[in-house]
């Protein structure tokens, strides 16, 4: 009895214990995930930067006097028609009249003095040091008044090729200083129309001079081809960005454009960007830019990453950054899982 007693209570202690194994094993199991994959691969494309701006050439100049003074007279306003040589604004002549007279009289007192130097020379009366003081004197003044003649002549302001005025910003009985804003003068051939555009300094970054785009306008009426002509070496700081110049190409376009004109641009860049381009339904709690996916490395752990998006395409998105160390995409059963969750593939 004592055997049989023994090997009853040796049954229920492996009993036992096996059913406590069971019941661990059982309390630490967690219920995995399932989910779908994406293999993750990046695409290579130029980029495509959409911006806007106004018409306008390189033959922009603004016109102001050399010399200050009162504004005798403006005669052309914005939008006038001008041909080469045409008389467009006069200071009052009063003043600069008087200096010219002033420096007249200077050179004849000096021209007399250098001929009483000679005379006195030849007497033996004067030195050469005073003959030659004598003629230094009349080269001075002789030197102010072609300065003043000079100045006299500026006091016009004559349009040097035909063109359109942009710009009035004075008005008759004005006082202007040297070298204040007068009039915006605009040349215009017909094929010298260019775009000025301002883009961001990433944007600015991928552009090259000689890039292709298209500009589009309600004037033009269609898509018109142009290239990147310039670029600037800073930023502009009353509007804060960079900005671009874009040629439209000669011949492409028959209609009209006037300066100030708005249009919008796309800017195609030679330089190849890497992305990824992933399904939208993937995107966790985007903002700004940013946005949160999670992927998996190993097929049985989930973890969440942080990306910038590029562009949204449709259903598609654009990633820039982010996915460099990750081998798959989880793109279905995202919004049951946390950081760390365990997942089982499904196909």
């Amino acid at each position: 009895m004592n055997r049989f007693g023994s090997l009853l209570m040796l049954l229920a202690a492996f009993a036992s214990c096996k059913s406590a194994s069971d019941q661990s094993a059982a309390g630490f199991k967690e219920d995995t995930i399932p989910v779908k994959l994406l293999t993750l691969s990046q695409e290579s494309n130029g980029q495509q930067v959409k911006t806007s701006g106004i018409f306008t050439t390189d033959n922009e100049a603004v016109l102001s006097f050399k010399n200050g003074g009162v504004l005798s007279k403006v005669y052309v306003k914005e939008g006038d028609a001008v041909r080469t040589g045409q008389l467009l604004a006069v200071l009052n002549p009063t003043e600069i009249a008087a200096s010219v007279r002033q420096a007249k009289l200077s050179e004849e007192k000096a021209q007399r003095d250098f001929q009483r130097a000679q005379a006195l020379f030849r007497d033996s009366v004067a030195t050469l040091e005073q003959l030659q003081n004598a003629e230094t004197a009349l080269r001075i003044a002789q030197e102010q008044l072609r300065a003043a003649n000079y100045n006299q002549n500026q006091t016009e302001i004559r349009a040097a090729s035909a063109g359109y005025v942009l710009k009035r910003f004075v008005n008759d009985g004005q006082v202007v200083g040297p070298g204040s804003p007068v009039i915006q003068l605009n040349r215009t051939g017909g094929s010298d129309w260019q775009l000025k555009v301002g883009v961001s300094d990433q944007q600015w970054a991928t552009i090259a001079v000689g890039d292709s785009a298209t500009i589009s306008s309600d004037v033009l009426g269609r898509n018109v081809s142009a290239l990147v002509y310039k670029k600037s070496e800073g930023i502009d700081p009353a509007s804060g960005v960079f900005t671009i110049m874009l040629k439209l190409v000669p011949g492409n376009y028959d209609k009209k454009i006037g300066a100030g004109m708005f249009a919008q641009a796309t800017i195609y860049t030679k330089e190849r960007a890497s992305h990824w381009q992933i399904p939208y339904d993937a995107i966790l709690d985007g903002d700004a830019g940013k946005a949160f996916v999670f992927v998996t490395n190993d097929g049985k752990t989930a973890k969440q990453v942080e990306v910038e998006i590029d562009a949204i395409q449709q259903n598609r998105v654009s990633v820039s950054k982010g996915l460099e160390d990750a081998r798959s995409l989880i793109i279905s059963g995202s919004a049951y899982l946390t950081n760390g969750s365990p997942i089982s593939v499904v196909k």
